[in-house]
């Protein structure tokens, strides 16, 4: 299939370009059958209230029908979600997608019910229980819901919350539809004649190679912020108003504590993170001044931190040739890894190129039943796809893994794993093509383009989380964010962590309300640890250091039955200490000086 064609419809893509999507449903006479079966159990929730406490044989029934209602559910939800995705503007895959989330909501609050009926149970009766057969093992996921015992309200209690689920999202909703869709940016004169600029277009903008295209996306991009700043204000403050609303109503001390207590990651993992980075910031405005003096600029602005140092080489993969490239990488891992990846890759897990009405981007969709899914809109002519494949191949893998070594219960990993494993892949195929490249200037741009995925990652997702910790702190400590407080909080941020080679324009501190994530609070450092933690860990296999390959593929086994601090250990790196941060740090600035002795 050629990339450079037409974009084509949905039915016109050839079936090969297409995952299967029959390991979920064969037909979709049988997804609707399935829907049907599992709307008529949901009645059958009540019938288990009040009853989860009076003997261990009571606990499993009930926990023996909620996992096999859960897993109907995650089912039929994954086939409706990717079934959406491959065409966003299907009236058919929307009321799919619809219909189950009704009927998921309504399962949720019917069993609000489990959560303060299990904690209830007297500490000596729940250990009798959990040595009972049946009960046994669900011991993690128990173990796991009785730790939040602290933080459970009553039945009644919970299931008013479970019901306000669709409520708490319209924040969220109404500014993705405000950003997507709502907000129109204009055109961009480019070489190559006038493009539409949206949320998607300003990112590739801004890698753009003449900076009087660069400038022009940025000013108009800023200037429909600056048009709508009052009202993406006010999204984002009553969403800080929610987080702190519902850390408050179940006695965290704070928003953040909240965020972080259910993987169980110390808080002070967070503001070791945030230490690290901001020690080693010189780093980061020794590239800028790199930047400055390569692009021949007496003053950087935003629009031209991105843009590659190292002008891209014409160098195309097809898409089987990626896939070489991303298998050839994952060598190191052994056979038993690189044989099924080659396999999904090349067979039924990818829905490989665009189509219009699909969802733009990439994601790994990887459930209990059914292959570990992957939505890609590769381009042949764009390195950074090749690397988006390795990326979401590792998130499959993962899946992958998990699902073939733990129960349904807890098979589920969380996002500060995922995010490990899906990096390293990264790191591998980094190692692998700046070693095999055949010319410094390709060489170069490898080093470019790692140096700014570990700035993107690392120091940007560490200023975002820092701005969520600030935000959160004014109103837990009394205070009011306005948009006024919104830019002012930004600025400070943006002056610390792009440094004296950066000037600043008027609406560059606008960023801070158009960052989808911060609707879902203290979630972006996830990132930066996960990158820290991948950097150790490839360093270990690639090193070939003892046991790093069985350690790493524990990690993957692990799934949901560690924490995720636990389960990283089992890898080889604990991220309760600065060092993992420190040595991919300290890796940023050694490609810097790398950089810098190839481009002088």
């Amino acid at each position: 299939m050629s990339t450079t064609s037409t974009i084509p419809q949905r039915k016109d893509v050839p079936a090969g370009d297409q995952w299967d999507l029959g390991s979920l449903f064969s037909r979709e006479e049988d997804w609707e059958q399935a829907l049907s079966e599992y709307q008529e159990s949901i009645p059958r929730i009540s019938e288990f209230e009040g009853t989860l406490g009076d003997s261990a044989e009571s606990l499993a029934a009930w926990l023996e029908f909620s996992t096999e209602l859960e897993r109907k559910a995650e089912r039929l939800g994954y086939y409706a979600h990717l079934r959406m995705s491959e065409d966003l503007g299907s009236s058919a895959a929307q009321d799919r997608f619809a219909r189950f989330m009704q009927s998921a909501t309504r399962a949720e609050a019917a069993a609000g019910f489990q959560a303060p009926e299990i904690q209830a149970i007297p500490d000596e009766r729940m250990e009798e229980y959990l040595r009972h057969e049946r009960v046994a093992p669900y011991e993690i996921a128990l173990r796991k819901l009785l730790r939040l015992k602290p933080h459970v309200l009553s039945a009644a209690e919970e299931r008013l919350l479970a019901m306000q689920q669709e409520a708490n999202q319209t924040s969220s909703k109404v500014f993705g539809a405000l950003t997507d869709v709502d907000m129109k940016f204009g055109t961009v004169h480019t070489p190559e004649g006038e493009r539409d600029l949206s949320q998607s277009a300003y990112g590739s903008l801004m890698l753009h190679p003449q900076r009087d295209v660069r400038e022009e996306a940025h000013t108009k991009f800023y200037s429909e912020f600056e048009d709508h700043k009052n009202a993406l204000a006010g999204l984002y403050a009553g969403s800080i108003q929610l987080d702190i609303y519902k850390a408050r109503v179940r006695n965290y001390p704070s928003a953040r504590e909240a965020a972080l207590f259910v993987d169980d990651v110390p808080v002070a993992v967070y503001d070791s993170l945030i230490e690290a980075v901001n020690e080693a910031l010189p780093h980061l405005h020794r590239y800028y001044a790199l930047r400055r003096r390569v692009l021949g600029l007496e003053k950087l602005h935003l629009y031209d931190t991105k843009v590659p140092l190292v002008s891209e080489l014409t160098v195309r993969h097809s898409y089987e040739q990626a896939v070489e490239q991303v298998v050839g990488a994952v060598e190191p891992l052994g056979a038993e890894y690189v044989e099924p990846l080659r396999e999904g890759l090349l067979g039924a897990w990818v829905d490989r190129y665009e189509n219009k009405g699909k969802r733009s981007g990439a994601f790994s969709a990887g459930s209990y039943e059914g292959y570990p899914y992957i939505l890609m809109n590769y381009k042949e002519d764009v390195l950074g796809d090749v690397f988006t494949l390795a990326h979401e191949a590792g998130h499959s893998m993962h899946s992958y893994f998990s699902v073939r070594a733990n129960p349904f219960q807890h098979y589920d990993y969380t996002i500060f794993e995922a995010e490990v494993a899906s990096t390293f892949n990264e790191q591998l195929l980094f190692d692998k093509m700046r070693r095999e490249a055949r010319d410094e200037k390709l060489r170069l741009y490898l080093v470019n383009k790692q140096i700014d995925d570990i700035l993107g990652t690392l120091f940007r997702q560490t200023m975002f989380a820092e701005f969520e910790k600030r935000t959160h702190e004014i109103v837990e400590n009394g205070g009011a964010v306005t948009l006024d407080v919104f830019r002012a909080e930004y600025r400070k941020l943006l002056e610390k962590y792009f440094g004296p080679e950066v000037e600043l324009l008027p609406n560059d501190d606008l960023e801070g309300l158009r960052v989808p994530h911060f609707y879902r609070a203290f979630y972006v450092y996830k990132y930066a640890t996960g990158i820290s933690a991948a950097i150790a860990l490839s360093g270990r296999v690639l090193r070939g250091e003892p046991d790093a390959l069985e350690d790493y593929q524990a990690f993957l086994r692990s799934g949901g039955s560690r924490y995720p601090i636990d389960s990283l250990r089992v890898a080889g790196v604990d991220m309760t200490k600065p060092e993992p941060v420190r040595e991919a740090l300290n890796l940023f600035a050694s490609l810097v000086g790398e950089l810098e002795s190839g481009l002088h």
